[in-house]
């Protein structure tokens, strides 16, 4: 099988590929001014206001993709480092593993995702092809040999979802959710659909399956894709999580009014990204903030309800080839060790100044998690004032050039109110105590 994403079979090493183009169309430029020197004055932006009674969407987890037949499994102390929780760990809350298309492959996913849970991750599937008897060749464009499902062998291909949760559960791994296709609308290298394949899949046969139903999971999030499922009642009956992946999708894309307006009882996951590129290395400063930023936009902006990353260790992901946790990995659990699954993000003042971006959560016992993230060259010195919360301090943890997940002292809380310094290109997480 062809690596993903044009990628070689060296290790910590990708060719570019119209995937990376597309994402670095979407970053913003990485500024190369000096920051400013030790003692520099902080700017004082406006007070972010945080209102935990304006509850917005329920957050189901960070994390990121094993793929077994690419790129070797993660090992023991690397599946403890992504989905425990204590220091040197990630915290990541959501696995997500591929449905083979040959069963004589499912086994090679159990460990890992048996892991995961154990650590209490969420784990979900996505298929690139179903069973080689089931696919038929067409042309699509200018591919010749393009791919798709055969149309008698719908019912079939809902039966081999099927196989695959039972199979997971009978090895001890309940899978939380299944997707019809990975990115059926960029399906050179795998499987095509239509968005009439789609509906009729989802309306005919996905009611079968005995698991959640992720689709469509466009390379894009391509609205015209996802667009004839919402207006479908039938096939939206179906669907329990729509899912998209963010290749260079503007951040103007984000949003999504339909789903808004129809989706009402069903999540919405961003379930594959990188970002902002799969060439340089995930260490690379302050580059690494554009991953805080882009997760920040897709909470804050796309209201996804999840956020996953393509491989789970990479030279350009947030575990390092050595198993350590790179800047980018920081940028991600800043988010993934503190917002845990159930949390609900809440409103937050969410661009005080230029550069500086905040979202805040809150989970049981009045916990309130805050994430500002300063990608200018100035410090900020950044006023926070949280209605209704009786805490008398708060915990901090922070990344910068030098620093990952830092622990800073406890801050003062007055009357719902603290200060917290944000030094130049770095991002923090506080924590109601």
């Amino acid at each position: 099988m062809m690596p993903r994403r044009n990628e070689s079979v060296g290790p910590g090493r990708e060719f570019p590929s119209r995937r990376s183009v597309l994402a670095t169309m979407s970053a913003l430029p990485v500024l190369v001014s000096a920051t400013p020197a030790a003692g520099a004055s902080a700017a004082v932006a406006a007070n972010v206001i945080i209102d935990p009674a304006a509850e917005r969407q329920t957050i189901r987890g960070f994390g990121g993709m094993n793929h077994t037949l690419w790129v070797s499994d993660l090992t023991a102390a690397q599946r403890d480092v992504a989905f425990g929780n204590g220091e040197g760990q990630l915290g990541f809350s959501v696995l997500r593993i591929p449905v083979h298309e040959n069963q004589a492959d499912w086994s090679r996913e159990v460990a890992t995702a048996k892991r995961a849970i154990e650590h209490g991750a969420t784990v979900i599937a996505s298929p690139w092809n179903p069973p080689a008897h089931m696919v038929e060749t067409f042309v699509h464009g200018s591919q010749t040999n393009a791919r798709r499902l055969r149309y008698d062998m719908y019912g079939a291909y809902a039966q081999h979802l099927n196989d695959f949760v039972t199979y997971m559960k009978n090895n001890g791994v309940n899978l939380y959710a299944i997707s019809v296709q990975n990115e059926p609308d960029y399906a050179h290298d795998w499987t095509w659909w239509t968005t009439g394949e789609m509906v009729r899949f989802l309306r005919e046969n996905a009611g079968s399956i005995g698991t959640k139903v992720i689709a469509p999971e466009s390379f894009q999030y391509v609205k015209s894709f996802s667009d004839p499922i919402l207006n479908d009642p039938g096939a939206l009956a179906n669907l329990d999580i729509l899912g998209a992946h963010l290749y260079g999708t503007p951040y103007q894309n984000f949003p999504y009014p339909l789903f808004k307006q129809k989706g009402r009882g069903k999540e919405l996951w961003m379930t594959e990204v990188y970002h902002p590129n799969s060439t340089d290395s995930a260490d690379l400063w302050p580059q690494a903030l554009d991953v805080g930023e882009h997760i920040h936009r897709a909470l804050v902006d796309a209201e996804f309800q999840a956020y996953v990353w393509w491989y789970i260790r990479r030279s350009y992901g947030p575990m390092r080839e050595d198993g350590r946790i790179s800047k980018r990995g920081a940028n991600m659990a800043h988010f993934s060790k503190f917002v845990r699954p159930g949390y609900v993000r809440i409103d937050a003042t969410s661009n005080p100044q230029s550069n500086l971006y905040v979202s805040a959560y809150k989970g049981g016992n009045s916990t309130v998690v805050i994430v500002a993230i300063n990608k200018g060259t100035s410090p900020v010195s950044q006023s926070f004032t949280m209605v209704g919360n009786a805490s008398s301090s708060v915990s901090s943890w922070l990344t910068d050039a030098s620093r990952n997940l830092a622990p800073g002292g406890a801050i003062d809380v007055s009357n719902g109110s603290f200060t917290g310094q944000l030094p130049a290109r770095s991002v923090a997480t506080f924590v109601t105590g």
